[in-house]
């Protein structure tokens, strides 16, 4: 396992085979210039050959932005499962839950599937768990422009959530009718197989990464699956 002392790689995977965001070369970017800045390695790739026993080993954490659809092989899978039972460390970014529904194993690491999404607006954000390196020196009420993304179900139980948002703020109705109610989570961290997990329903558009506070959320978030900072217990 790394420590913030120690230099580490993560890979970005963005590989899409449905609805693919315009946001993903600025999260790119943006985790590229997180890097830079913090002192850790980045490899982008949107190529699911690099998914096997010898190459991702490599890295302390996968970040699988806004990816859609199924993105892998089953060899693919399997390495990938593997890796998170040797201890990895998995980011889920936005679309992230929108990927790989056939994939039972996926959808327990990611916490909970996309249902659907209202029109992209202003909302507030409330910070559930303001101990934890993804929502550090975040505002407890932290009013912000997104895709507010509704889940299939409820996580709440099977993962610490971290942050939820105020329906009451914004038009939650999506497209298929949804909308979660009172509690709704949109961050939220576990462990599962052996692994980290951490999910992001933040982060559709662009300038979510020039924002300085998403930017500190999601560099927490990611030492958080690196490893690099304490998990909740």
């Amino acid at each position: 396992m790394t420590t913030p002392d120690e230099a580490y790689q993560v890979l970005v995977f963005s590989r899409t085979t449905g609805f693919r965001h315009d946001s993903i070369p600025a999260g790119i970017a943006a985790v590229r210039a997180l890097g830079d800045r913090h002192g850790f390695g980045v490899d982008a790739t949107e190529c699911g050959a690099v998914f096997t026993d010898d190459t991702l080993p490599r890295y302390a954490a996968v970040v699988w932005l806004s990816t859609t659809g199924d993105v892998l092989d089953e060899p693919q899978r399997t390495a990938f499962q593997r890796y998170v039972e040797g201890g990895g460390g998995y980011l889920g970014v936005h679309a992230a839950a929108d990927t790989e529904h056939r994939w039972p194993w996926y959808g327990g690491l990611v916490g909970a599937r996309f249902h659907d999404h209202p029109a992209t607006q202003p909302g507030t954000v409330r910070i559930e768990d303001g101990g934890t390196a993804a929502t550090e020196g975040l505002p407890r009420e932290w009013p912000r422009t997104d895709e507010w993304y509704n889940f299939r179900a409820n996580p709440r139980g099977s993962v610490h959530v971290l942050a939820t948002v105020d329906e009451a703020t914004y038009d939650p109705v999506g497209y298929r009718g949804g909308a979660m109610g009172a509690d709704h989570p949109v961050a939220w961290c576990h462990r599962y197989a052996g692994g980290r997990s951490v999910y992001t329903a933040l982060g559709h558009t662009a300038e979510s990464y020039r924002e300085p506070a998403f930017l500190r959320h999601l560099y927490g978030a990611l030492r958080m699956a690196a490893g690099t900072a304490p998990f909740p217990a």
